[in-house]
């Protein structure tokens, strides 16, 4: 086994002495082997995190297992193991430490009454509520108490035109609460510990690349069941994702320049050539960037007689993935 890279990493904590561990690399007749090893009551433990061929998915698996250990506190000897630039580090330290604070000391009782207050906007409105406000904004906001729309104005994900719709009635809740620390917030930095700031970083990154993680294992189980001919239920039963989120997936992967015909075509064969032609007919007149005026065309204002809303829907995506691609294809060519 060549070893093509190795980092030795450690952890301290108050009730013991450090212990120490190494990350590496090896590679051997074109297979990728990525290994965890460390000290445990005097024996060495070696996990093995992945062994294959692909070392893009050595990469996800890497990245995921790498900051879940640094989490837990664990340090590397050579840093820059996630191989960012200092500039950006810099660059979005400040926010970041807001958002840390934020969630580490969050007033529960008032950011309850802001999810509250948001909840009944929502329902006004008609908006999903994270138009109306984020969680982590909230957060910010139940942490920070600000009394004033300047002060409002500081936190970031808060912009002028949600300033205009929802400062008022934000400081009517916030102003009734006291603080023990005013604004400005550059105060935030010198009472966040630097080992507080890092774990709660690390902790991001392992929620990152396990999203990570799981879109390419979804891809790489979506791809090899388009290639065996399995269906849309068969993915969905494989994967545990449902039908509706796996057409969005397919979607993604079609921009990316994926082929997926053959499950379109299977999913498609029930469909006759007439009203898959008046689908196509009402892309070319309407365009693809919303299907409910196409969903009226073809199925009229009333479309409940011609199937469930989200079967048609799903026919009407289907055939859009096939629209964009041919008529992408059509453009290229011309």
């Amino acid at each position: 086994m060549n070893i093509v890279f190795m980092n030795q990493l450690s952890v301290t904590s108050e009730q013991s002495e450090a212990k120490y561990a190494r990350l590496w690399i090896g590679e051997e007749e074109d297979l990728w082997q990525l290994g965890w090893s460390s000290m445990n009551t005097g024996e060495e433990q070696v996990d093995i995190w992945y062994e294959g061929g692909s070392w893009n998915e050595l990469l996800h698996i890497y990245r995921f297992q790498l900051a879940i250990k640094m989490s837990e506190g664990y340090r590397p000897l050579i840093d820059g193991i996630f191989h960012e630039t200092e500039e950006v580090k810099q660059r979005n330290q400040h926010t970041q430490k807001l958002q840390c604070y934020s969630e580490l000391y969050s007033r529960e009782e008032l950011y309850q009454a802001l999810c509250i207050w948001r909840r009944k906007k929502a329902s006004t409105e008609r908006k999903a509520p994270y138009f109306i406000a984020s969680n982590r904004l909230l957060r910010m906001i139940s942490t920070f108490v600000p009394h004033t729309l300047e002060e409002l104005r500081e936190l970031p994900g808060v912009g002028e035109n949600k300033l205009a719709e929802y400062g008022e009635e934000l400081l009517e809740i916030t102003t009734k609460e006291t603080r023990e620390h005013g604004f400005p917030l550059n105060w935030v930095a010198t009472k966040l510990s630097e080992e507080e700031y890092e774990s709660w970083n690390y902790r991001q990154k392992e929620q990152k690349y396990k999203q990570e993680l799981e879109k390419f294992n979804l891809k790489k189980s979506v791809l090899t069941g388009i290639v065996e001919g399995q269906s849309l239920d068969d993915l969905s039963t494989l994967t545990g994702v449902n039908r509706r989120e796996l057409v969005d997936f397919l979607e993604e992967l079609d921009k990316s320049g994926y082929d997926t015909e053959i499950l379109i075509g299977k999913e498609l064969t029930w469909m006759t050539d007439d009203e898959q032609e008046l689908i196509w007919n009402a892309y070319d007149e309407l365009g693809t960037s919303f299907l409910k005026p196409v969903l009226h065309r073809v199925y009229g204002e009333d479309p409940a007689g011609a199937g469930s809303l989200d079967q048609l829907y799903e026919r009407l995506r289907m055939v859009r993935i096939r629209y964009r691609r041919q008529t992408e294809t059509s453009k290229q060519v011309g």
